[in-house]
């Protein structure tokens, strides 16, 4: 039953992408993040930018800013399971992040777990990086140690 749900919303996930154009880049992000979320059971809360995100551990009430640095540990995959980037322990400006990640991180208090589902427009958009295609859905897996 699962195989027949997953090929119909496949097909149309399919037609749904060959009918779009470049302008509706956040469109087909949206569709693949939904789909992603649907087909692994998972409950995500979406922000008015379009990051969806699923916090495992809130942490403590102190939130870092913009103007913050973080110190985080972090996975970085595709919606295909590639991880791209990975790091037990990394300090960022959070204003130099992405802006997906800028925004899921605050929304953290110091020792929150979270898992964030980036749009393109929120990620590297059409610029490819080293094992991220240009318009890719990022998933971060985060734990924010400290700021």
């Amino acid at each position: 039953m699962k195989f027949i749900h997953t090929t119909i919303l496949l097909l149309s996930l399919c037609t749904f992408i060959l009918s779009c154009h470049k302008d509706d880049q956040g469109a087909q992000d949206e569709l693949l993040i939904k789909t992603y979320l649907m087909d692994n059971n998972l409950q995500a809360e979406k922000t008015s930018s379009g990051l969806y995100y699923i916090i495992t551990l809130p942490g403590n009430n102190e939130h870092p800013t913009s103007s913050d640095n973080v110190h985080i540990s972090y996975t970085g995959s595709l919606l295909n399971g590639d991880v791209f980037d990975s790091n037990p322990s990394a300090t960022f400006p959070l204003g130099n992040l992405i802006e997906g990640m800028k925004e899921g991180i605050a929304l953290l208090g110091k020792g929150g777990v979270a898992t964030f589902y980036i749009p393109s427009g929120l990620g590297y958009g059409e610029s490819p990086r080293q094992g991220i295609p240009a318009n890719s859905v990022l998933i971060f897996d985060v734990t924010l140690i400290g700021f």
